[in-house]
């Protein structure tokens, strides 16, 4: 499927679609769509792009229409990063707050069990995603630098 013919069908799921939970995902896509039609790609990563929007079989009815084209932008987005290292706006940023809260709640336990344990945990918490975002931050900025972002 070409990338105009992918844009075109969601906008039209948006235009019919009355739920913010699935016009939110159909916006998603059409972010993702337009920024990569505005990109210069060779003829093999245009066609494994366009490979993998025929493999997300986008034209399918379903009926349960929010977990399906999750799981299709999901497996989309990957597509991306792993295969053409393109990765959407404050990935890294979310990662990386997210790795940083769990490893600072096993930093609230064991360095700051001084304190009452929920406190210490909270503090924990606190200090790992400030240091994760920090870092997300710092990876994303590497990545707008490179034209890698979305």
């Amino acid at each position: 499927m070409k990338l105009e013919n992918a844009l075109h069908v969601f906008t039209e799921l948006k235009h019919k679609s009355v739920k913010k939970y699935e016009i939110k995902i159909y916006k998603q896509f059409i972010s993702i769509l337009t920024a990569l039609n505005t990109r210069e790609f060779s003829s093999i990563e245009l066609n494994s792009i366009e490979t993998e929007l025929d493999e997300l079989e986008l034209h399918s009815s379903q009926t349960k229409k929010l977990r399906f084209y999750k799981k299709r932008l999901i497996k989309f987005e990957t597509f991306l990063k792993d295969k053409l290292t393109l990765v959407s706006h404050l990935h890294y940023t979310k990662l990386y707050g997210g790795l940083g809260m769990s490893f600072g709640i096993l930093f609230g336990v064991i360095a700051l069990s001084s304190f009452d344990r929920s406190l210490g945990l909270t503090l924990g918490m606190i200090i790992g995603m400030v240091i994760g975002s920090i870092m997300g931050r710092s990876m994303d900025a590497n990545a707008k630098k490179e034209g890698r972002v979305l």
